[in-house]
């Protein structure tokens, strides 16, 4: 079974777990960067949270040391290892059919914008999207609907014409805040823990 994006005026992807199998990279990356802070990240935590923003995740958390520098040091892990980060082909096969059929589409993800840029371009899959929304450009992030409708503004298509691709309950619930149409990708994808 299959998905045809082309139906909608523009698509909206997620990018952790939805375009690529990046989730058991960035736990770790998390849970190394929080130790010196002496908080433990289990994993079965994590994995119930996995769509919600960095800084959302870390208030949750109850960390009291500066975001920024927590989510900095956990995304210099992560840029790290990119060269090994595995991409979900079916998800990128809907997103270039769409493409080819002149939609434009765009990345909205509660990552930092470094990391974000830098998976896109060791995954060659930077020239898919015309915007890439990260968490430095909105003041909430998943599951507040303002990724999705900052991406929609920068794509000029009204959101409830645009669809949204997410892998995690917050992302879909931050599509519904927005008035937009999701697809959970879930059934398609298969994350390698």
């Amino acid at each position: 079974m299959s998905v045809d994006l082309t139906m909608y005026e523009a698509v909206i992807a997620d990018w952790d777990g939805t375009c690529v199998d990046s989730q058991p990279l960035n736990y770790r990356s998390l849970a190394a960067a929080l130790l010196p802070y002496g908080v433990s990240l289990r994993r079965d935590w994590y994995v119930q949270r996995i769509g919600t923003s960095g800084a959302e995740l870390l208030a949750e958390l109850g960390v009291t040391a500066d975001p920024g520098v927590v989510l900095e040091d956990c995304g210099r892990r992560i840029i790290r290892e990119l060269p090994s980060l595995k991409t979900f082909s079916t998800v990128v096969g809907w997103v270039t059919a769409a493409r080819q059929a002149g939609r434009p589409c765009a990345v909205a993800s509660g990552g930092g914008g470094a990391v974000v840029r830098a998976g896109l371009a060791a995954t060659r899959l930077d020239t898919l999207f015309d915007h890439v929304v990260t968490r430095e450009a909105v003041p909430r992030g998943k599951p507040a609907p303002d990724l999705f409708l900052e991406a929609a503004r920068r794509l000029g298509v009204p959101p409830e014409r645009c669809v949204v691709i997410e892998d995690a309950d917050e992302g879909l619930e931050a599509a519904r805040a927005a008035g937009m149409p999701a697809v959970d990708v879930r059934p398609w994808v298969s994350p390698v823990w």
